[in-house]
């Protein structure tokens, strides 16, 4: 028996991805970013292959990380997390900064970035992982790095939140995960928009 619960006491931290297309930016949040070796500096990063950000790094083999923090809003989560760059300008009304490369970064609420060049990608089913030099690292604040342990227990919506708004005789879900409700019935195939995860995730809201 595999608990999911138990794989969540993994520590992650999160993190905004940023690539291109050539002409327009895109950005999602991952939880995976770790450090390969130090000389060179080279770093791995997992990323779903439902995140347009994962083919953009296919084709340019250009990203940026900005290490998020403790003061990160839900919103940002939202921002980045929650919608598909595919048809959505998820940098849209608002000016960002760019590093040497070109691309933006967070510098509200994030405590480093770096840019890196992918060097090589390997397919794990569901996600590909990004093996990638260090070009550009450097630090923005001295604020705290989020875990997602510290994203479940103090920036996402409670599903307590969801039950009040349930109201009428419809069914509805509430994602563990991300607290994305669902109303009418859900099926077994279907995954969360806002974190892609599956059904098995939601719990019914009474």
């Amino acid at each position: 028996m595999i608990e999911k619960e138990a794989m969540y006491k993994i520590t992650y931290g999160l993190f905004v991805l940023t690539s291109t297309d050539g002409e327009k930016q895109n950005g999602c949040i991952v939880n995976t970013v770790s450090m390969l070796t130090d000389n060179p500096k080279r770093i791995v990063v997992f990323v779903n292959k439902a995140n347009y950000t994962e083919e953009l790094l296919r084709k340019t083999g250009v990203f940026n990380v900005s290490v998020l923090t403790e003061k990160t809003p839900f919103e940002t989560f939202k921002q980045f997390g929650f919608c598909s760059g595919r048809d959505t300008d998820k940098f849209a009304g608002k000016n960002y900064p760019k590093t040497e490369n070109g691309l933006y970064y967070l510098p509200e609420y994030a405590n480093a970035v770096m840019s890196a060049k992918v060097l090589d990608f390997y397919d794990y089913g569901t996600h590909t992982l990004f093996v990638a030099e260090v070009t550009e690292a450097k630090t923005l604040s001295g604020d705290k790095s989020v875990s997602y342990e510290y994203y479940q227990s103090n920036i996402k919506p409670k599903p307590a939140a969801a039950k009040e708004e349930a109201q009428g005789g419809k069914e509805k879900w509430v994602c563990k995960i991300c607290g994305y409700t669902h109303e009418g019935e859900l099926p077994e195939d279907f995954i969360c928009p806002w974190c892609k995860h599956p059904a098995s995730d939601f719990e019914k809201i009474n």
